[in-house]
């Protein structure tokens, strides 16, 4: 019903994704530096229901609104391309600081980092393509089920971003530890993440790529 191709194609789009730095990361690594690893678990359970929500949206026919009216998934996509580069600048701008610098960020309740994750995760523009736009071309609409293969594959991805976040979420003190002792190297993964923000803008912005539809 579901072709190997498809579950691989899914899970290495969803570890390229989850590998490049986005809002996502940079609220997981700034939780678990200032407030310790439990937050940073915490607020990886408010992306999780923020992955489940996009899931079950996306596969209950989202995608046919983005279809009928395309004007509306390039705005999207142009909006994403503009809050990447923002992310970007953030990052590449002189005195920028880097997603595992330590920072003084005020404790929050369990309840309010569960919230922030997840509103972080709804409104992140990579995991809104992702659903939209990516995702669905591994449906094989021949094969029937539809609503079937848009859950496993999703299910894919989401295994695959929880899995990388939880990792990065345990040793992100250990990583922001390591390159504060080595300042040189910290500017390089401030430079390096800024770059691959700014590549992933210009991707999004210059892709023509209709959506397709997951219901």
């Amino acid at each position: 019903m579901v072709e190997l191709s498809g579950v691989l194609g899914v899970a290495m789009v969803a570890l390229g994704m989850v590998l490049t730095p986005g809002p996502n990361m940079i609220y997981l690594v700034s939780r678990s530096i200032t407030q310790g690893r439990r937050a940073g678990v915490v607020s990886l359970g408010g992306v999780a229901v923020g992955f489940v929500v996009y899931l079950l949206a996306t596969n209950l026919g989202l995608s046919v609104v983005f279809i009928a009216i395309p004007e509306l998934y390039v705005a999207v996509k142009l909006a994403g391309a503009a809050y990447l580069a923002y992310l970007a600048w953030n990052a590449l701008k002189p005195g920028g600081v880097s997603v595992f610098a330590p920072q003084d960020i005020p404790h929050d309740s369990p309840r309010k980092l569960f919230m922030m994750g997840l509103m972080t995760n709804l409104l992140n523009p990579k995991i809104a393509i992702m659903y939209l736009a990516l995702i669905p071309q591994f449906i094989n609409l021949e094969a029937g089920h539809v609503l079937f293969q848009g859950i496993l594959l999703g299910s894919v991805q989401i295994a695959v971003a929880l899995t990388i976040n939880l990792t990065i979420v345990l040793a992100a003190g250990t990583i922001a530890v390591f390159l504060a002792r080595r300042p040189q190297w910290l500017k390089v993964q401030r430079y390096m993440m800024g770059t691959a923000l700014g590549l992933l803008a210009v991707s999004v912005a210059m892709d023509t790529s209709a959506p397709a539809s997951s219901s």
